[in-house]
């Protein structure tokens, strides 16, 4: 079985869909050694780093990163036509962006769909254009993979796509992410980023969806509370504010009277994720959609108890490993709760480390397999 996959992110392993073929790729070896995969790689990369031993790269040419123009003539005409010339029993594409015509059979991972569930992210007339461009061609793959129930539903609703075409897939939290393992690292970390050493922390994006404000509302209770005294630490790369996505939190901390108490730690190196989940006394992940949620699975594994919003994907993922809460002010009062009560902060802890065994690339590299399979039987 010869795979092409699509491997436009394989140089952004900070997105979610860098992250989802950088562990898929070496996982499907694993499970299948036999298995001959080939990463088509856009001509912005044609020289990969960290491709697993055993994976075919095919460069389709060699230029500077392109425009938005650029990623859809590779999506649409120079991935598939690669595919076919390289004599692929089947194409992956890991992403929304499938090829609307394809010689050889095509399945398409969607992890979310929050263009067409917020039309704000899909503001302007090529940002509309390219989702209804991702839209179609999905309907058209032979299959769709998703990461949860929850964006099943979605695809089912907003796609139109009959629910025996789409299979799920759970993510899974790297083996890093661990509480105890590399934790020799953790002093230099702490160092290197100036962290207290009791701390709340936020690692994420900035944009509306991930109801930072939310969080920052709920902090100022924990800022009230008698013998309390914990910084909140934000953690990510920061945007431009104060646009109708990015609305600027700098301000409103400011405007709440926390300023003084928040830490904003800008980009964090990938290596510095698990010793910064590691560290933190909680991790709190307010976003109110996700296709998956996989930060606060990370944080979980690492042995960091986590307060989240009571969701539709929070309850499917998280389970009752998640502190969820209804509002800001839960929020709130989840937080000093797990400062303060030692025993449920225990019981939260080892719930959530119960729970990350639960999620592994295999278990999601073995599905994977089974829908390949099952697409090249017809």
């Amino acid at each position: 079985m010869h795979i092409a996959l699509n491997a436009w992110f394989w140089d952004l392993p900070n997105t979610g869909s860098g992250q989802y073929i950088r562990h898929l790729v070496p996982y499907l070896h694993k499970v299948d050694p036999q298995i001959q995969l080939s990463l088509i790689m856009p001509p912005h990369n044609p020289a990969p780093v960290d491709v697993p031993n055993g994976v075919t790269i095919v460069p389709t040419g060699n230029a500077t990163r392109t425009r938005k123009i650029g990623k859809v003539w590779f999506e649409q005409r120079t991935f598939p036509k690669t595919a076919k010339r390289i004599n692929a029993d089947l194409a992956h594409v890991p992403y929304w962006g499938s090829p609307l015509s394809c010689d050889v059979p095509v399945v398409v991972s969607v992890l979310d769909v929050i263009p067409l569930i917020y039309p704000v992210y899909a503001r302007g007339i090529a940002n509309k254009l390219y989702t209804s461009l991702v839209t179609t061609s999905a309907k058209n793959a032979n299959h769709v993979i998703t990461i949860s129930q929850t964006s099943k539903l979605d695809i089912e609703e907003r796609l139109g796509i009959p629910k025996d075409q789409i299979s799920v897939t759970y993510l899974a939290q790297d083996e890093q992410f661990h509480p105890r393992m590399g934790a020799e690292k953790d002093a230099d970390v702490r160092r290197k980023y100036g962290l207290p050493d009791h701390f709340i922390l936020y690692l994420g994006g900035f944009d509306r969806r991930k109801q930072v404000n939310e969080l920052l509302f709920a902090y100022k209770f924990v800022t009230l509370a008698d013998g309390v005294d914990l910084p909140l630490v934000i953690a990510g790369k920061e945007p431009e504010w104060d646009n109708v996505l990015f609305p600027n939190l700098r301000e409103y901390a400011q405007n709440l009277g926390i300023a003084d108490d928040v830490q904003w730690l800008g980009y964090i190196d990938e290596a510095d994720k698990p010793s910064l989940y590691r560290l933190a006394d909680i991790f709190v992940h307010p976003s109110e959609y996700e296709g998956f949620g996989l930060s606060a699975l990370e944080a979980m594994a690492s042995g960091t108890p986590v307060v989240a919003f009571d969701t539709v994907i929070n309850d499917e993922i998280y389970e009752d490993a998640a502190y969820l809460v209804e509002d800001s002010r839960r929020m709130g009062g989840a937080m000093i709760a797990l400062l303060i009560q030692d025993g449920f902060r225990e019981t939260m802890i080892n719930q959530g480390l119960a729970l990350s065994t639960k999620y592994h690339w295999r278990k999601t590299a073995k599905k994977t397999l089974e829908v390949y399979q099952r697409v090249l039987k017809g």
